[in-house]
């Protein structure tokens, strides 16, 4: 493992915490209480597109068939017994598009972004694979890609561990490249050429540079496959304190804002709040679950938390 440095200030995540969420992520669960009206006890629906039974063929009733397969359309038109067979629906491979451009580079309280998006990946990769499916992922930085190709083993997703933890090591407060707004485009445009249908694709980001082309890769991917967006924030944006100056970055240039002036105070919770807004809108337009995971709080159990409760409909052959 390359990214084995020890490091739990939350500004860095090494490989050995990455997978050591493998026992936070058997207590997620991607099932949800059904909204129904309907008084089934324990009726349940999942919130991830899971393997389910599939039609493969009607043929005439044997001795040992279950009676409830009868198909009694079909039987009246035959007069005779014919039942529906049904295989198990094939297995969904997931991709999770995580996040660690130096936008992500940022944390007030207790993780950086970029670290709260490699345990939240994380905690999806182990979920998935508990579950029997092949899992994989594209890990993109402001110059860069990487990919690790899908498959059904432990020893994959600890190598995915190891390359998001190498890219979550080399950010820095020192970064001088001008960050890279369309590395997000670019990768959803690689996933795309990959995840032609019925795939699971989990985008963990923050969504910088999002746009007019983001939303449109978007729509295509989910007009195929099941997505799911885990939008990374840090509260501080949301909760800025009434006297304070901090400086912000875009890569080589740096400029200094004082927050006791209501009109720079106002800006930026304008420009927040906006932003925030116009992502959840996708939720609505696009049928995609937006969830927003605090940087503020320990990943799993808002993961859980964010599961639970989502109500999106997950997408139908």
């Amino acid at each position: 493992m390359s990214a084995a440095a020890k490091s739990s200030d939350g500004v860095h995540v090494t490989t050995e915490q990455l997978v050591a969420l493998e026992g936070r992520a058997r207590n997620l669960t991607f099932i949800q209480k059904a909204k129904s009206h309907q008084q089934l006890a324990g009726r349940m629906q999942s919130a991830l597109r899971g393997r389910g039974l599939i039609f493969e063929e009607l043929r005439e009733y044997l001795p040992g068939d279950d009676i409830r397969s009868i198909d009694w359309r079909v039987t009246a038109r035959t007069n005779k017994p014919v039942v529906r067979i049904y295989g198990e629906e094939k297995e969904r491979p997931a991709i999770l598009v995580v996040d660690q451009r130096i936008n992500m580079f940022f944390g007030s309280r207790r993780a950086m972004k970029s670290v709260t998006a490699a345990e939240a990946a994380m905690l999806c990769a182990w979920r998935i694979l508990g579950s029997g499916d092949r899992v994989g992922g594209f890990i993109f930085g402001d110059g860069d890609i990487e990919e690790v190709k899908p498959y059904r083993s432990r020893n994959a997703v600890i190598a995915l561990a190891d390359m998001i933890a190498s890219k979550n090591q080399t950010l820095n407060s020192r970064f001088t490249d001008i960050p890279s707004p369309a590395s997000l485009d670019t990768v959803l445009q690689r996933v795309a050429a990959i995840a032609h249908h019925d795939h699971l694709v989990v985008v963990i980001s923050d969504f910088d540079g999002h746009g007019e082309t983001t939303r449109n890769l978007m729509l295509a991917l989910s007009a195929r496959n099941d997505v799911i967006c885990l939008l990374i924030y840090d509260p501080f944006l949301l909760e800025l304190p009434k006297a304070a100056n901090i400086v912000v970055s875009g890569g080589g240039l740096q400029a200094e804002l004082s927050l006791s002036e209501a009109g720079v105070r106002k800006s930026i919770d304008t420009f927040a709040r906006n932003r925030g807004r116009e992502l959840m809108a996708w939720q609505r337009e696009l049928g995609l679950p937006m969830l927003p995971v605090s940087t503020a709080e320990e990943t799993a159990p808002q993961l859980r938390r964010l599961l639970e409760q989502s109500t999106w409909r997950q997408r139908r052959r």
